[in-house]
């Protein structure tokens, strides 16, 4: 899901002073995920305070004394697999300080719904998250940002949006080949992993820690996750959407049109569209995809037939898909909070409660839920960077 990237940041500001296993045939041992790298960018510790009023403005003297190393700015090209079997090369950002001499923690932070190739994180468009990753990783940790398949060097495959062994088997096999380059580079890195990612992000983060903990737990020494408002419970949501009405919202229904899209296709359906949308969305549909503006609630905009064969149990197959993506009952040994306000009407707040109640029932005993009381999808998110920040500091080391 989207992040959008306005923040309360005199609020935000404020706050901050108060921070100061992988079975032995699951992964070859031999470096063989990494292909190359290319330093895009280098700042001094100085020349880095500069940048900051492009992202914090008139705040950016209030966070300046958070920064502690000057960043050297890397594109990574790497191998991994489509969802389909087939090998590609994707790509991410990594970002490394400079100017320090003890053992750094990685971080790997996973990007929020994008509709634009340019806004990957490798392209460090300081409109992008990519902007956070690198004042991330001034303040004295390694950042990792996967762009993702569908952008960056895989730009010309369909982003499996929303589709949990699309995003982490990619996720991880990207931060394999961020093992290699941490490796050819000597970069002085501690082996512990921290995770984190806001709604689409909170989703892959979350779908990502579940594969690390369960086939590569021998690769990485993960040791927190921070999750925001991520759709971890699709079945439940699935089923909020064809019984309740949902805000209607232009951006918001593209986002769930291209959850659909892609399910129909990464699960071979290949149906008409007129099977699950009615007209005139369906036509708009074919031609723009997912890019489409249409301000209806979301259930105004599916065909009736399909609502029906979904709440009778007919579309049996594709109720089957959308509990494959469903990521919210397995256990975890890692600290993972999730943050989430509860007035969010793009990504339901019970997807959260599902995760919670879900992992803990399997056992997980370090799963914590930060309810944001009041918070919507976008005000939430200062509260997540505010959490993340301080996992980071606690988990680092």
């Amino acid at each position: 899901m989207r992040l959008e990237m306005k923040l309360d940041l005199k609020w935000l500001l404020f706050v901050l002073v108060f921070f100061v296993s992988c079975e032995k045939d699951e992964v070859l041992e031999q470096d063989n995920f990494f292909v190359s790298s290319t330093e895009v960018k280098k700042y001094s510790k100085a020349e880095f305070l500069n940048t900051l009023s492009s992202v914090f403005g008139a705040q950016s003297a209030q966070v300046s004394f958070l920064v502690r190393s000057g960043i050297s700015l890397h594109k990574i090209s790497y191998l991994t697999k489509t969802p389909e079997g087939n090998q590609i090369t994707a790509s991410g950002a990594i970002i490394v300080p400079t100017d320090l001499t003890e053992p750094l923690a990685l971080g790997s932070v996973q990007h929020g719904t994008i509709f634009d190739n340019s806004q990957a994180p490798s392209y460090f468009n300081q409109q992008s998250e990519s902007a956070l990753g690198q004042f991330f990783a001034s303040t004295g940790i390694i950042i990792a940002m996967p762009d993702y398949l569908g952008y960056g060097d895989s730009q010309n495959y369909p982003h499996p949006y929303e589709h949990k062994t699309g995003l982490a088997q990619a996720n991880v096999d990207f931060l394999l080949a961020v093992k290699e380059f941490i490796k050819k580079e000597g970069i002085n890195w501690n082996n512990n992993l921290l995770m984190a990612g806001y709604s689409e992000g909170g989703y892959a983060t979350l779908a990502t820690q579940k594969l690390i903990e369960e086939k590569y737990s021998s690769q990485f020494n993960l040791k927190g996750s921070s999750c925001g408002a991520g759709a971890y419970d699709k079945t439940k949501t699935l089923e909020s959407f064809i019984n309740s009405k949902t805000s209607g919202e232009s951006t918001n229904n593209r986002s769930y049109i291209w959850v659909l899209l892609t399910y129909d296709r990464l699960y071979g359906f290949n149906r008409p569209l007129t099977d699950y949308f009615v007209e005139p969305f369906a036509s708009d549909i074919k031609i723009n995809k997912q890019n489409v503006t249409i301000s209806k609630s979301f259930d105004e905009i599916l065909n009736p037939s399909f609502v029906a064969g979904l709440k009778n149990k007919t579309e049996s197959k594709w109720l089957e898909a959308i509990k494959d993506n469903d990521i919210t009952e397995w256990k975890s040994n890692v600290p993972t909070r999730l943050y989430h306000g509860d007035a969010d009407t793009f990504v339901p707040f019970f997807n959260s409660e599902s995760a919670l109640k879900g992992m803990t029932a399997k056992g997980s005993t370090q799963v914590k839920l930060e309810k944001i009381v009041g918070g919507t999808h976008s005000s939430s998110i200062q509260f997540f960077l505010l959490g993340t920040l301080d996992l980071f500091n606690t988990y680092k080391n």
